[in-house]
């Protein structure tokens, strides 16, 4: 990973009564880019060790293309996030459904996530939500 990857995001962390919400800003549109966001997320969690986690994506640029999600996917096992609920919410719309493919990739490898295109709706479905 290059310099300017690790800067092509920023991540605001805040405590909550479902657990901890990330709000990410930046330049997304790699699959290095979104590991390490998603690495740091993960750092975090393993840290606070929180029941839910809600991640509200406001990057700019695409997801990483399909043919690498299962890749992104595969790289997060093992780092602390089966352990906790992932609401994800996609500020840009047009992207949610390649997001959305993601989180059944991820519930496939043993992640319990969701994705919205409302934060409302994901703070009510780690409040309340089926596991």
């Amino acid at each position: 990973m290059s310099g300017a990857d690790a800067r092509a995001f920023h991540i605001e962390f805040g405590s909550t009564d479902y657990g901890l919400r990330a709000w990410v800003t930046g330049t997304n549109g790699t699959l290095e880019t979104t590991l390490a966001c998603w690495r740091a997320i993960a750092d975090e969690v393993r840290r606070l060790s929180p029941s839910g986690l809600l991640v509200v994506d406001d990057m700019e640029g695409l997801p990483p293309p399909p043919e690498q999600l299962l890749v992104f996917v595969q790289s997060m096992r093992g780092q602390g996030m089966e352990a906790v609920r992932i609401a994800y919410v996609e500020k840009h719309a047009e992207q949610i459904p390649e997001v959305e493919f993601a989180g059944l990739l991820a519930n496939e490898h043993g992640f319990v996530a969701r994705v919205f295109a409302d934060e409302t709706d994901a703070v009510r479905w780690l409040r309340y939500g089926e596991r």
